[in-house]
């Protein structure tokens, strides 16, 4: 039953002073809209600087892509093209949509991984305001698009960020209709790109468009390495006594390009292993990411809850836990 506002508020400042109403024991919160808040963040400017300096891919590097994630933007690329109000071939909407990809998260060249987890942006407000262990940390960015919550990651989890077939779904028709709408009104082929490519900073100095003739030049070397959650692992969970689709997402498990995982790459923390699924709560969907305790040092599991729409730098809810299980593992309260 979700809290009254009057009582949520009440709650929250007794958990501030480690006691609850009638007895000497923390109140425990579930994943939603209930816990500590954290926000009151924008925008990062060094953020942006970084990832337009990083954005230049090694002159010459023969461009890698796993396997299973170009067969997702290939397929998308070619429902898009089909359907586009203006002419392109499914090639090229593939290698649209691919140009942004290497200049975010891989400049080496190497398979951009689909678990890629933003280190730019290192708000106080992305972070476990109780401070419990380093690695409680929620990045707003993800995947290999780096779809983030302020944006067109908005309605997005990082399950399904991560996930190469879903993010494609997301990416290719956005990706196709802003280029055509650009071309539609005037625009040249590249004014066209570069519009389309408007929402990632690391292509606002033209290092997407030098990808994007380097791939119609010489084309992409497939990674069978790389799978569709770039080593993100698919589990079944429960919680609260519901079950649930989550992604198990381990840092040091990635595939492809993994510089993100290195301590010194980012400012941000490199965050602990964390569990993600989508949860209801009053008839409103929330992203979780969750923590156990063993993953991540803290004394108690701990979730962060990012209301679907809302700009995680803006607020997250922190909450204590302890009920879910992996029940593919047998991890975690089972």
């Amino acid at each position: 039953m979700v809290k009254s506002q009057r009582n949520r508020r009440l709650a929250v400042v007794l958990v501030a002073f480690g006691i609850a109403a009638g007895t000497a024991t923390p109140v425990a919160f579930a994943a939603g809209d209930d816990g500590t808040t954290s926000g009151g963040g924008g925008p990062n400017p060094n953020a942006e600087r970084m990832s337009r300096d990083r954005g230049w891919v090694v002159p010459l590097a023969p461009l890698h892509f796993g396997a299973a994630p170009y067969e997702a933007v290939e397929a998308a690329a070619t429902s898009a093209a089909g359907e586009a109000d203006c002419g392109i071939s499914a090639t090229a909407a593939t290698y649209l949509t691919l140009a942004t990809t290497w200049p975010e998260v891989s400049p080496s060249g190497a398979s951009p991984s689909p678990m890629t987890l933003s280190r730019y942006d290192d708000q106080t407000s992305l972070a476990d305001p109780e401070q419990r262990a380093e690695g409680l940390f929620f990045n707003p960015g993800v995947g290999i698009w780096q779809l983030d919550s302020a944006g067109l990651g908005a309605e997005e989890t990082a399950a399904t960020a991560i996930d190469s077939s879903t993010a494609a779904a997301t990416m290719v028709p956005h990706t196709v209709d802003a280029y055509c709408s650009a071309l539609n009104s005037g625009s040249s082929e590249a004014q066209a790109r570069a519009t389309a490519w408007t929402p990632w900073h690391a292509c606002d100095s033209g290092a997407c468009e030098d990808v994007y003739q380097r791939l119609e030049a010489d084309g992409v070397t497939k990674d069978a390495d790389v799978d569709r959650y770039g080593g993100a692992e698919e589990r079944k969970c429960t919680f609260e006594g519901a079950e649930y689709d989550c992604l198990y997402v381990d840092p040091s498990a990635a595939q492809g390009e993994d510089a993100w995982t290195a301590p010194d790459y980012g400012p941000a923390p490199v965050p602990a292993p964390f569990y993600a699924f989508t949860y209801e709560e009053g008839g409103v969907d929330y992203e979780v990411r969750y923590w156990m305790k063993g993953d991540s040092g803290a004394s108690t599991d701990v979730s962060a809850s990012r209301e679907l729409g809302v700009n995680a730098r803006s607020k997250l809810s922190w909450a204590e836990e302890s009920t879910l299980c992996d029940t593919t593992t047998g991890t975690g309260n089972c």
